[in-house]
């Protein structure tokens, strides 16, 4: 098989990999889940899905004739492309595991949903916010993968609702108190805490 071919069956088999897991577990929340506390953040949210469809449109077409889209295309080591091949056969079980953990909590936005209960297992147990830095690595293998320096605008949206998670655990706090602020004593917001060091030395 062509080498080409491989990279664009891998990029669009994760894409919709991703979709069909995170279609499924949100429409469930939506089911069982519970009513949002309010409609806060949904504009933005909107907008912002409206932006990641125009972002992906050149993505489409690279999946179809990469042709196409050679505008928006920069050469990438083969060495470095076949890297991101092997982070991105891992993500759909990594997105898998987040979904499942976080359950019927998910939310459309940073509010969160009456009877919302903390999750602090699976890799909640280390990180805050595990399915945006999963969303962030997506996004950087597909650019590496394809060679569209297009996809990076897809981080435009990824960084305000990074930006957003300040607010978002502002809201954890006013819910759970102490417990959600000892919480995140022991967990980083995107990427496991560093373990610091005993006093004892040791």
């Amino acid at each position: 098989m062509e080498r080409e071919m491989v990279f664009r069956l891998t990029a669009g088999l994760l894409l919709a990999s991703a979709l069909v897991i995170s279609g499924s577990f949100r429409r469930r929340a939506e089911q069982r889940g519970g009513r949002l506390r309010s409609r806060d953040g949904t504009p933005l949210i909107v907008a912002l899905r409206m932006m990641g469809l125009l972002v992906m449109l050149p993505f489409l077409g690279y999946l179809i004739n990469p042709d196409w889209v050679r505008w928006a295309r920069f050469p990438v080591p083969a060495s470095i492309r076949w890297s991101a091949v092997a982070v991105v056969a891992l993500l759909p079980a990594l997105f898998y595991w987040i979904l499942a953990s976080i359950g019927d909590n998910i939310s459309p936005s940073h509010v969160t949903r009456v009877g919302h209960q903390l999750v602090t297992h699976g890799p909640y147990r280390w990180v805050r916010h595990p399915l945006y830095s999963a969303g962030t690595v997506m996004v950087i293998c597909l650019t590496l993968i394809s060679g569209l320096w297009w996809l990076v605008l897809a981080l435009v949206p990824l960084a305000v609702l990074l930006a957003r998670t300040t607010k978002e655990e502002a809201n954890l706090i006013a819910i759970f108190g102490e417990e959600y602020r000892e919480y995140m004593a022991r967990t980083g917001r995107f990427f496991p805490r560093r373990p610091t060091a005993r006093r004892d030395g040791r």
